[in-house]
């Protein structure tokens, strides 16, 4: 059998690498890659057992449906995310189904998956996204256009929230949010920028900074949504609470019952 069947790491390298697809790999267990594409698969899979995660090696990994780039410059899209994704879905849908006369602001936006799956999603809404990161901001803007959106997504470096005097139906981040400490003793440290991982001592750092911008600012907000580490729910809670004490504030758990995002509806 082919050596680079063995494990579904490898399989996405061969496919990647080939150009032929796992299930083509799958359905052909004694054909082999060439010379030239087995040293590519040889020194990808070196990359690979030295820590290097497989995304950055393939340059792309897919999020809700999508495919995106991704460099080292941002972080690696996860599954936790589409929450996020649901619940501003539903309540964009809900006021208008495709997004018509709608605006959201996405703070951190990283490679842009929040702002570029929400402009799929609803074909009419307009979309502001933020970074601080220039690079990040560039691969952000590449996403855009492989996925049709850019048109209606402007994207501008910020220390968090942007220079804007307007009205935004939905603001939504997904900050760093891993304490220091904690950060240091995973097996992310060091292989995905600390810049986006990073949260402070508590994990709120940005977070913090980011709701007293918002509350200090002149932009009116419907929906303002933030991914939080699990365990998180009753500070962030205060915090919101704190900044925006009109409005309804709540913690939404993702499919394993862990809490993960901290929801702020204006009343």
């Amino acid at each position: 059998m082919n050596p680079w069947l063995k494990t579904p790491e490898t399989r996405l390298l061969l496919a990647h690498i080939t150009g032929k697809d796992k299930t083509w790999w799958l359905a052909h267990p004694e054909a082999a890659p060439s010379p030239a594409e087995q040293k590519k698969l040889q020194a990808a899979e070196k990359r690979l057992q030295a820590g290097e995660p497989l995304p950055y090696i393939l340059g792309r990994w897919e999020f809700y449906g999508l495919d995106f780039d991704v460099s080292p410059d941002v972080l690696i899209p996860r599954p936790e995310t589409e929450l996020l994704i649901d619940v501003a879905r539903r309540w964009l849908a809900e006021r208008s189904p495709l997004g018509t006369g709608l605006r959201g602001l996405d703070v951190g936006t990283g490679s842009g998956i929040i702002p570029i799956t929400l402009a799929t999603l609803l074909p009419q809404a307009q979309f502001m996204a933020a970074d601080i990161s220039p690079a990040a901001l560039n691969i952000a803007r590449r996403n855009a256009e492989k996925h049709g959106v850019s048109a209606r997504i402007q994207f501008t470096q910020a220390d968090l929230l942007p220079q804007a005097d307007s009205t935004f139906d939905l603001i939504t981040a997904n900050l760093p949010y891993i304490p220091s400490a904690t950060l240091r003793g995973l097996p992310i440290f060091g292989h995905e920028p600390t810049l986006a991982l990073d949260g402070g001592a508590d994990g709120l750092e940005l977070i913090r900074r980011l709701a007293a911008q918002v509350a200090a600012s002149r932009i009116q907000w419907g929906l303002f949504l933030l991914e939080m580490e699990y365990r998180q729910g009753a500070a962030l809670k205060a915090l919101l609470r704190e900044n925006f004490p009109d409005a309804n504030i709540s913690i939404q758990k993702d499919l394993a019952g862990l809490e993960r995002l901290a929801v702020a509806r204006q009343t």
